[in-house]
């Protein structure tokens, strides 16, 4: 019976992974879909080349992207019916939370959207509540194993001066206290040219996206409060129509442990 129950463990598990992986799998075509209004060729839409890159990064299987681009380029029927839209709201403890979704029917969107944040403590806001909180950047992950801070400013002040875009911070990534790479932020239109200009340079660039970032942090303390916030945002990640769930919500490692366990 102990066998029986481990297997029946391991079987419920393997949905919940192979469930998640399916959604993730959902969410990287609908972008792709809508990359590719703006043609099917990836050469000539940094878009779609960027949704492209991640779909590969979270092992999306080439069939499923090549029938992605085929939708939304036309050719597959389809892919026009997705639309981006906003939403905005508060958590627990004043926590700002910003949602961006890719949806084909914005009523029920926004009905599973505004249900996740009444049933975890949260209020639905109107657009522009909490929007001028973040910042939208564009982001250049570098995989740099090793790398210097020293090393990094010197290249970042070599691509402004080479004429590149204006780099507006960087983050260094450690693991295991040793620097894997770093993350390099710049304005939002400026994608293209700072990954371009970073390859430039010789860097090995791992991937880039458009992120939001907030201005402003907001503590939590509570304990009942972190937990239901953190409820609030894995119930947005789990629905169909989200792409991205942003908040500024900040909590010391042991409080968020706590929260957790």
């Amino acid at each position: 019976m102990a066998g029986h129950s481990r297997w029946a463990q391991i079987k419920r598990t393997k949905a919940v992974v192979d469930a998640k992986r399916g959604a993730v799998f959902t969410r990287l075509g609908r972008e792709i879909m809508v990359a590719a209004r703006g043609g099917a060729d990836p050469a000539g839409n940094f878009q779609l080349r960027t949704a492209i890159e991640k779909a590969k990064a979270a092992r999306v299987p080439n069939t499923n992207i090549e029938r992605a681009i085929a939708k939304g380029s036309g050719q597959g029927g389809g892919g026009d019916q997705f639309e981006e839209v906003r939403y905005e709201g508060y958590g627990p403890g004043g926590v700002a939370v910003l949602i961006e979704s890719l949806t084909d029917n914005r009523n029920r969107a926004a009905a599973e959207i505004r249900l996740a944040f009444s049933k975890n403590g949260g209020n639905l806001g109107e657009t522009g509540c909490v929007g001028y909180l973040f910042d939208h950047r564009s982001v250049v992950r570098l995989a740099m194993a090793g790398l210097k801070e020293d090393a990094l400013l010197e290249g970042l002040l070599v691509l402004e001066e080479q004429g590149g875009p204006a780099v507006l911070g960087y983050e260094l990534e450690s693991e295991a206290d040793a620097v894997i790479g770093a993350e390099v932020f710049g304005a939002f239109e400026d994608l293209e040219a700072l990954q371009d200009g970073l390859r430039r340079l010789g860097w090995p660039v791992a991937s880039w996206e458009h992120r939001w970032i907030a201005q402003t942090p907001c503590p939590l303390e509570d304990p009942a409060d972190l937990a239901r916030c953190l409820r609030l945002l894995d119930a947005l990640e789990e629905l169909d129509d989200v792409r991205s769930v942003t908040s500024n919500l900040e909590a010391d490692e042991a409080l968020m442990q706590a929260a957790f366990s």
